[in-house]
């Protein structure tokens, strides 16, 4: 299924499949983001969303491997490049927010000699002059006292204060495109909230690229231009995010927005998500939400739905929506 924007793109994911061992991850999956634009990738967890964020800075963890596709960061397939120049091109170019940053902070050096990595490596500041960038940047980001914060480790930091810094690690070089994978997974309402504002504030005043991976709808609601839903390493749906909540096409999204609206998931118009998320250990050959959906019909289980435009910028992978 298609998910490229009609603008020229300043990434670009063209059949990108992801295994884990035996497991597909990803399966022939088409995604573009265009500059400026933030895009939500959305879907239970285990759809593949994080995967293909993690494809795009080739930081897969074991023992994940991309069996084919192309990403393509401008004119450049990233997929083809050496691991010498990936690390010239991720914080320089492309730079990704984790989901969980005590494990992506080493506990072992002061936050200062690792937020500044990447000025003194892609922008050739001296050490001082990283240092203060990086002072400036953290009290941008709302850090108190942040001259204190880089003589600290990890382990003395709040985890939101720990989220700040990587999030002023991505942002230092300026890149085009940042990936960011549940950035507020591990922290608490109220920490979350804070680091959605900042993100969006950040995203309005450097007009970055951004792919905003999460299992939260509400806050693709609010942050996101379009918003792509993923079931089972599929694209299942695709669309402006006004569109999507208005209009939701696919049985899944549907159901995963009745999730989330009403108290009693079991209550009439919510049925749909009961069971679970298939395991795809090859190409699918009929639809992988089939057995999950109340709407299913005999050619589900035969051909695996292709992406129709059922309006402007609105892609839905099902058999609803195909040719009669």
């Amino acid at each position: 299924m298609s998910g490229v924007s009609r603008a020229a793109p300043v990434l670009e994911i063209r059949g990108l499949t992801v295994r884990y061992g035996a497991r597909l991850a990803t399966w022939s999956l088409d995604l573009a983001l265009g500059a400026g634009e933030v895009l939500g990738l959305v879907g239970e967890s285990g759809a593949g969303k994080s995967t293909v964020g993690r494809a795009v800075v080739r930081l897969l963890p074991e023992p994940g491997r991309i069996e084919s596709g192309a990403i393509r960061l401008g004119d450049r397939d990233v997929l083809t490049l050496s691991e010498t120049e990936m690390r010239r091109l991720r914080g320089a170019e492309i730079a990704l927010i984790p989901q969980d940053p005590l494990s992506a902070l080493n506990p072992t050096f002061r936050i200062g000699v690792q937020a500044t990595d990447a000025l003194r490596i892609q922008r050739g500041l001296s050490r001082g002059a990283a240092t203060a960038e990086m002072v400036r940047l953290l009290g941008h980001l709302g850090l108190p006292e942040p001259t204190d914060v880089l003589r600290r480790y990890p382990h003395e930091l709040s985890g939101g204060m720990r989220q700040r810094v990587l999030i002023a690690m991505a942002f230092s070089c300026g890149p085009t495109v940042v990936i960011a994978d549940e950035p507020t997974t591990a922290l608490d309402v109220t920490t979350q909230a804070q680091i959605l504002r900042l993100l969006s504030e950040l995203q309005a005043e450097t007009h970055v690229a951004t792919l905003f991976v999460t299992h939260d709808l509400g806050v693709v609601a609010h942050l996101a231009h379009r918003v792509g839903v993923m079931y089972a390493g599929c694209l299942a749906e695709l669309a402006p995010t006004r569109d999507l909540f208005r209009a939701p096409a696919h049985p899944y999204t549907q159901g995963l927005l009745n999730q989330v609206l009403r108290a009693d998931t079991r209550a009439e118009g919510s049925a749909g998500l009961d069971g679970l998320m298939p395991v795809l250990r090859a190409a699918p050959t009929g639809c992988p939400f089939r057995d999950r959906c109340a709407k299913r019909m005999a050619i589900c289980d035969d051909a695996m739905p292709e992406g129709q435009e059922i309006a402007a910028g609105h892609v839905v992978a099902c058999h609803l929506y195909g040719a009669p």
